[in-house]
């Protein structure tokens, strides 16, 4: 029960930092999941391991109504997304299968390195300008395959790859926004099960564990992130964004520093 009040609480700051600075949820969680499971005593060989599968598997119902509405406005470009999950699916496995390879220190250092790159991107404000890439189905389904690669290192849905790519395509932001929520869905689900494959059986592994899924986390997690990302979402309205996005990113510096000095 208290593990399950914690990642309520971890829900609730992922949804509410979520909503208001416009991140996955997964930039979000993986750290604080990390954070939770080293004060839970969780060896540091599976406790990374863990919050990644963890941060997928929470994406997996988290994406559905992000999905959903996207798809009610016609922004998702269906015929996009089936080309990239075709490499999406591939590139999440094999990333999976060398991930559960890493040792959990090393893992969580390269977290780290993530975690300040998108530090300065906040910090910066940096975007994508809109390009003209030439349309080629093989193309799509590549990166796809690079996309699913790198997210399921990272126990996220994609979005910090698969936004830009589709930017630099030619598509305009709104449906670069929806159609990588859409391709969300394929990385959190197949990295859900790749990481209960190769975390089968491990002996340091606690409780409530299905591979390195953690179920207390996900659940709390599921439950609180979603209202409460509403919460940031009605927050963002009413503080100063531009101010918010660098104490934030200042704070996501802090935690990748954090983990390169671990």
């Amino acid at each position: 029960m208290t593990s399950l009040l914690l990642y309520l609480a971890v829900g609730a700051a992922a949804g509410t930092l979520a909503g208001l600075f416009g991140i996955g949820g997964g930039t979000v969680i993986v750290p604080v999941v990390i954070f939770a499971l080293a004060a839970q005593g969780v060896s540091p060989e599976v406790l990374t391991h863990m919050a990644v599968a963890t941060s997928l598997t929470t994406i997996v119902f988290t994406s559905v109504s992000s999905i959903r509405t996207h798809h009610q406005k016609g922004a998702v470009d269906w015929r996009l997304v089936m080309l990239m999950a075709a490499g999406i699916v591939l590139g999440t496995a094999a990333g999976s299968v060398v991930v559960a390879d890493i040792p959990g220190p090393v893992l969580q250092k390269i977290i780290g390195v993530f975690a300040m790159l998108v530090a300065v991107q906040m910090f910066f404000g940096l975007q994508p300008a809109r390009g003209d890439l030439p349309v080629k189905p093989g193309k799509d389904v590549f990166a796809g395959g690079v996309i699913g690669f790198a997210s399921s290192w990272f126990g996220i849905g994609g979005g910090t790859f698969t936004v830009p790519y589709l930017t630099w395509r030619g598509e305009d932001m709104r449906r670069a926004v929806a159609t990588s929520a859409a391709c969300g869905f394929p990385i959190a689900f197949t990295g859900s099960i790749s990481n209960i494959i190769t975390g089968w059986g491990n002996p340091l592994l606690p409780e409530w564990s299905t591979g390195f899924i953690y179920w207390p986390a996900v659940i709390g997690i599921g439950i609180a992130s979603v209202p409460f990302a509403r919460v940031g979402a009605s927050l963002a309205h009413k503080l100063d964004q531009k101010m918010l996005k660098k104490a934030f990113a200042a704070l996501l510096a802090a935690v990748g520093i954090k983990f390169l000095l671990l």
